[in-house]
């Protein structure tokens, strides 16, 4: 009985070593001497580290709060402080590129061919005003009955490329492709005027003729005023409306005929 007290004792104050012999105790021998054993430790408790390796133990740490009501930890707190919340994050808007003063300035700019343009507006790759020209110019010729989107999408994806390459040869800073279909897509919108006016009477004949005429010229003076200010290009502003009256006369004979 001694020795099984004794097991016991060392088995508590040992941290989970104990000896060959002792292990070999079967459980039948457990069940009969449990009641002695129950007895000699009555009043005695294990240490708080009987059941833990000394290498797991942690150090104590002190905790003042409640269980709903934690203390406050600025070291915890920090981590999980976001940037400045959603206050300075830009507009939606501003995210996509949509910048409606800008487009309402390149378009005033469009419509006056005798206003200067700002160059560091107009070299901007904004797409918007473009889209929704081309856009107006289909539905304007379906409202006519012309079904001809598929040729106003081509020819000005083949108008672009065109007068990229020719900028390009031009200027020495070079132009992005961006940068030459905003242009030639804001430089649009006298043609929309054009497609307008078809709805309402037929262009084929002496006054449509003159019309078209007059649209074409206005398109073609406005983006090589446009061009020549982004680029730096003064005094080649006529080389650069012939071809862009090349490529606004393909769309002119679209509306007309």
């Amino acid at each position: 009985m001694s020795n099984f007290e004794q097991f016991h004792i060392d088995f508590y104050q040992s941290g989970y070593t104990i000896d060959g012999q002792e292990a070999s105790y079967n459980s039948y021998g457990s069940n009969e001497n449990d009641g002695g054993s129950r007895k000699s430790q009555t009043g005695q408790q294990p240490p708080d580290d009987a059941f833990a390796p000394s290498a797991m133990l942690l150090p104590s740490q002190s905790y003042t709060g409640q269980i709903l009501h934690p203390v406050y930890s600025p070291d915890a707190h920090s981590h999980l402080i976001y940037a400045d919340g959603f206050d300075d994050e830009p507009p939606l808007l501003e995210e996509l590129g949509i910048n409606f003063e800008h487009i309402w300035q390149k378009t005033l700019t469009v419509l006056n061919p005798v206003k200067p343009a700002d160059g560091s507006i107009m070299n901007e790759t904004d797409l918007t005003g473009p889209l929704v020209f081309c856009l107006a110019l289909g539905g304007t010729l379906l409202l006519a009955g012309k079904v001809h989107f598929g040729y106003v999408y081509g020819m000005s994806a083949v108008g672009c490329l065109a007068m990229h390459a020719l900028l390009n040869l031009m200027s020495i800073p070079g132009v992005s492709h961006g940068c030459v279909a905003s242009v030639l897509g804001y430089c649009l919108l006298p043609m929309v005027i054009l497609s307008s006016s078809a709805v309402v009477f037929s262009l084929q004949g002496t006054l449509g003729s003159l019309l078209a005429l007059f649209i074409i010229g206005w398109c073609s003076l406005s983006a090589s005023k446009i061009f020549t200010s982004a680029l730096a290009m003064e005094g080649q502003q006529l080389l650069i409306a012939y071809p862009c009256a090349l490529l606004y006369g393909l769309f002119a004979l679209l509306t007309v005929f």
